[in-house]
């Protein structure tokens, strides 16, 4: 029972975050049982994620958070997302590359909750309310925010005709995403010796995040409607 509790706490983040997301597109919803297919995808992916990190371990604390994590977790999502769903004919509009990136993101971070939940369970009832309540507001749309970066460059890519052009442009947003979320880490790892630096930077990536992905949820769907090539200068970027 109190497994099957620590599983729904943990989840319950991932669903909620993967609802307020899929409701953005507005235009032609994908297929839900799509979408639930890709966040058990990126929920799968975890697992060897995680392996990858752990042979990584030898690094150190603050060289595997900041630098060594976000490449391997943002390039795990992303290949978890490029190798299924990206050649599924449902593939087919600029903000469907934000709504499985999303998707495949809310898995792994889910799953990825569900451990730390587990762990601060066996701590206490108070560190489990406390773990809970920040990676539900901080962590777990943190990764959807991140591979957000990603996913609009996926589908943007769409537009672009040059298959060299469209690799470059949807790389750049891939290394976006590795940026945030490494400076993410960075501002949770050392928040506790920086005090309210820490907090300060903590609170400006999670801001700036959010009002990048909004401004590329609008362009997205503005290009759905109006198709342009976003490597013209005229296009947002990443």
């Amino acid at each position: 029972m109190t497994l099957l509790f620590i599983f729904a706490l943990a989840f319950a983040p991932g669903i909620y975050w993967l609802l307020y997301f899929y409701h953005k597109d507005r235009l032609a919803p994908e297929p839900r049982s799509l979408v639930a297919r890709t966040f058990m995808i990126g929920l799968v992916a975890a697992i060897p994620i995680a392996i990858a990190e752990l042979l990584f371990s030898w690094l150190g604390g603050f060289l595997m958070v900041v630098a060594v994590a976000p490449i391997l977790e943002e390039y795990g999502k992303y290949f978890s997302v490029k190798f299924t769903v990206y050649h599924n004919k449902e593939f087919d509009e600029p903000l469907d590359g934000i709504i499985y990136a999303v998707a495949a993101a809310l898995g792994f971070a889910s799953f990825e909750n569900f451990l730390y939940l587990l762990h601060a369970y066996q701590v206490g009832a108070g560190e489990l309310v406390a773990t809970s309540i920040v990676r539900a507001l901080l962590s777990v749309p943190g990764h959807a925010l991140f591979s957000s970066m990603w996913g609009y460059a996926m589908g943007m890519g769409l537009l672009i005709t040059d298959p060299v052009q469209r690799k470059r442009f949807i790389q750049k947003g891939v290394w976006t995403a590795i940026f945030f979320h490494a400076l993410f880490n960075f501002s949770i790892f050392a928040g506790g010796d920086m005090g309210l630096v820490g907090a300060a930077i903590l609170i400006a990536v999670i801001s700036t995040a959010w009002k990048a992905v909004k401004r590329r949820i609008e362009t997205a769907l503005e290009a759905g409607v109006h198709p342009q090539d976003p490597s013209s200068k005229t296009t947002p970027y990443t």
